[in-house]
């Protein structure tokens, strides 16, 4: 009977309820999101019809996912929100594309595609550093922590790497980039072959096992790494098409474009302008089983 409109309460219950809350009451009542700017098109409020125009980089967390059953258009939706975000904004893309799915838009856009395979002649240095890599820490000692961690999918097994390891593998990237800091040169940029040398030369035991352990990466049949960068990775657009890399290759080939993308955000964030990077992973599961 309290339910009834004619101003009669029967409940002896009194509840305080804020204003979003009571207004879920109210028949009619949607809540509208539409931003001005650089907005871009997020689908139709199922209640109003109304676009959804959304500046994610005004949000409280710009961070997103696409998610659905197979087939229900979650890579299309990704595509769509790239060529809207290459049109409207000025930020720079990225894209993770471990099926090879995404090179026919990318090149349409007249972007970068970088097919890392071991058959491809396009080569990516997972030594490559930047000296703005960090405004409060050195380069050199966020750098080694990547390398570390490549080491450690390389080397480490189940176990991890050994304390002893760890501090054979940070004096030797200390050491392969003294020369390059003197001279920042793209010539002088150090590559994976030069890391190796440099840890043969070390007196300690384990020097040798880490040695061994990248002898597959510098001189063998998984050299893909050992190159220095041939490939425009400072265009707008750039597509890094893992899908040939090998299940080998697959873990070490993730980590090195995450070091990429950490490169174009440091540079981005040195501008002090409104340029934001986005990044897109295609197939998100993998990067879990890659770098968790």
């Amino acid at each position: 009977m309290s339910c009834l409109p004619i101003g009669v309460n029967q409940i002896e219950i009194q509840r305080g309820l804020t204003t979003s809350a009571t207004a879920i009451f109210v028949p009619f009542t949607t809540q509208e999101l539409f931003q001005d700017g650089e907005a871009l098109y997020y689908g139709i409020n199922a209640v109003s019809s109304n676009m959804i125009m959304v500046d994610r980089k005004r949000l409280k967390n710009p961070n997103g996912l696409i998610l659905g059953t197979p087939g229900s258009g979650k890579s299309f939706s990704a595509k769509r929100e790239m060529t809207n975000a290459f049109l409207v904004t000025q930020d720079d893309i990225i894209i993770c594309d471990p099926e090879g799915e995404y090179y026919p838009l990318v090149q349409a856009l007249h972007g970068q595609v970088i097919r890392v395979s071991p058959n491809s002649t396009d080569y990516v240095n997972p030594m490559d550093i930047n000296l703005n890599y960090s405004e409060d820490e050195s380069p050199v000692s966020l750098k080694a922590d990547f390398i570390l961690s490549l080491c450690e999918l390389i080397i480490g097994g189940k176990s991890g790497l050994e304390p002893v390891e760890k501090t054979i593998i940070d004096r030797c990237v200390r050491l392969v980039y003294q020369e390059y800091l003197q001279n920042p040169a793209e010539d002088n940029m150090p590559i994976l072959e030069d890391l190796y040398t440099c840890i043969l030369k070390q007196e300690e035991p384990e020097a040798k096992r880490i040695a061994t352990a990248l002898e597959i990466y510098v001189k063998g049949s998984l050299n893909v790494f050992n190159h220095r960068t041939n490939v425009d990775i400072s265009n707008r657009l750039v597509c890094f098409d893992i899908k040939e890399l090998g299940k080998q290759l697959k873990k070490i080939g993730m980590l090195v474009v995450q070091d990429q993308v950490w490169n174009r955000v440091t540079v981005n964030r040195a501008m002090h302008t409104a340029k934001a990077t986005r990044y897109y992973m295609d197939e998100f599961h993998w990067a879990r089983r890659s770098v968790a």
